[in-house]
């Protein structure tokens, strides 16, 4: 699809010179006034608006701050194109949420670096939106599939993200692992309903099936190079391990467990036993941590488990805070 630019000016010269410069790469629309600027971007949506400030009838600053109140055009980056060159201009045109300045006379190399550069930038969060839907989505998947969870993916999310900022992951990894934990039951959609949704516990045999999800999660999420979908598989393969070796897939031991596996494993058993199932009832809180207590050192790192307890202030806010947009259903 073309890339489409609005250029504001009420000087026919200045819009001129500016088609000069960038209408052999983008399609152009132009307006010359600031009531026109705003019914010109309603109408057609542009990748990018280059907006002239003085103008007769509304100001660059004004146009720019009625683009940033309508929900269909305040997405849209906006570059100042003026003569006004002070300091408090410019501080003027970012607190109104302008992107950039050029400053006339336009240098035809400027004005297609600066608009490369903002158009790029476009780019790069748009494919970043459509990336992290995706991943949503996959969780969400899981979620439908396994229908009495609520919103448990999102919360043990949460929890995952605070622990791993507790034992000094960045701000990034630790995004990354929030985004990462919801997958971890992906695989489920290769289970049987009548196992997965089964209301009391499984034999020997169905047992082993619903095994399975962890490894049929790996094929799935495994299938891309991106690190966050990267870590989800190690996730999806490994939550499951325990401390003591006695977890499946692999029957891994100790540090040969992916830590974010062991981390999303504290987070996860913690949320399931906190809620209602149609074969337990909620376990209370004292309850739920002597759990953990007792299965650092066999089901759980004894390290993470430290330092989940000593963040659990945190882990019962996050949790109210689920809870509520659970009720108000605000969290999908």
């Amino acid at each position: 699809m073309t890339t489409q630019i609005l250029i504001v000016d009420d000087e026919p010269a200045n819009l001129a010179t500016l088609r000069q410069i960038l209408s052999p790469e983008y399609a152009l629309v132009f307006a010359r006034s600031g009531h026109d600027a705003l019914h010109m971007a309603t109408k057609h949506r542009p990748d990018l608006i280059l907006l002239d400030i003085q103008m007769p009838d509304m100001s660059g600053y004004e146009v720019c701050r009625e683009l940033k109140k309508d929900v269909n055009t305040n997405g849209i980056p906006v570059i100042f194109i003026t003569s006004l060159s002070e300091v408090g201009d410019e501080a003027a045109g970012f607190e109104v949420g302008a992107v950039d300045f050029i400053l006339k006379p336009v240098t035809p190399l400027l004005v297609r670096a600066r608009v490369r550069a903002h158009l790029s930038l476009v780019s790069a969060i748009q494919l970043e939106r459509s990336y992290l839907e995706a991943i949503s989505m996959l969780g969400v998947a899981s979620e439908v599939k396994d229908i009495d969870t609520g919103v448990h993916i999102w919360r043990m999310a949460s929890y995952s993200r605070a622990l791993a900022a507790a034992i000094g992951y960045d701000e990034i990894q630790c995004k990354h692992i929030e985004l990462a934990a919801p997958m971890h039951d992906v695989g489920k959609l290769g289970i049987p309903d009548i196992i997965l949704r089964k209301p009391g516990a499984l034999d020997p045999s169905e047992r082993s099936i619903m095994q399975r999800h962890s490894e049929i999660g790996f094929k799935i999420l495994s299938k891309s190079n991106a690190p966050i979908l990267q870590m989800a598989a190690m996730i999806a393969l490994h939550h499951h391990e325990k401390w003591d070796g006695s977890g499946y897939p692999r029957g891994l031991v100790g540090e040969a467990i992916p830590e974010v596996a062991r981390i999303v494993a504290i987070a996860d058993v913690f949320d399931a036993l906190r809620m209602v199932r149609p074969y337990k009832a909620a376990w209370p809180l004292e309850q739920v941590i002597e759990a953990l207590t007792n299965g650092a050192g066999k089901h759980f790192d004894p390290n993470l488990v430290r330092h989940f307890i000593g963040i659990l202030p945190q882990i019962l806010a996050l949790e109210a805070d689920w809870s509520r947009k659970e009720r108000e259903d605000l969290y999908l």
